[in-house]
């Protein structure tokens, strides 16, 4: 592991830990996506099967255990606890315009016509969309709390130091994964707006 994968981890951690402080402090689901958060359950549910079968080293598999139980976790605060305080007249991004096209290119472009592979590939192309319903809700409030906003830039620092780690792995081992680099550029660039006026503001 390079230090930019390191860096990487440990932004969506904190970006993690950032929207729990957030719920807990506020007791509010406010300003937070809920489709957006389903999406990334279904993109951790769907990546991390090979957790039964693929040991990697107690790092990766602590970590896929957290991501997938603190995605679900959120989700359960959101729709049972915290239900009446977030916005669904304003969450209305249509994600099967997400699902299906993800779903699409997992069949035609993986590195492996089998169910774990196309799952990985789907999961891959689904989170590198998964945060558009967040940043479309962002945009018909036309503001966000401050610790919304540190939760998004944790999210998209965590992307942008992946690209790094593909471009270090490229030379450093002679390793890519395009879909891996594709869809991450692409996730990007969909920060790119938010994380511009994040950083001067």
């Amino acid at each position: 592991m390079n230090i930019f994968r390191l860096v990487a981890d440990l932004m969506h951690l904190a970006s993690i830990f950032i929207l729990l402080l957030k719920i807990y402090k506020t007791k509010s689901a406010s300003g937070i996506s809920f489709k957006s958060q389903v999406l990334y359950v279904v993109v951790f549910c769907t990546r991390y099967l090979d957790i039964f079968t693929n040991y990697v080293s107690i790092y990766n598999t602590v970590m896929k255990i957290f991501f997938l139980c603190s995605s679900i976790f959120i989700v359960y605060l959101m729709k049972f606890k915290l239900q009446a305080t977030w916005q669904p007249s304003l969450d209305t991004f249509k994600v099967e315009f997400l699902i299906i096209p993800s779903a699409i290119l997992a069949l035609i472009f993986n590195h492996k016509f089998t169910i774990l592979e196309i799952l990985w590939s789907f999961s891959i192309y689904l989170e590198s969309v998964a945060i558009l319903p967040q940043l479309f809700q962002l945009q018909r409030t036309g503001e966000a709390e401050s610790i919304t906003s540190h939760y998004l830039f944790a999210l998209g620092g965590y992307r942008a130091l992946y690209i790094i780690n593909w471009i270090y792995r490229y030379f450093a081992e002679g390793f890519y994964d395009w879909i891996a680099i594709i869809a991450g550029i692409v996730q990007t660039l969909l920060y790119s707006d938010f994380l511009y006026l994040y950083i001067t503001k």
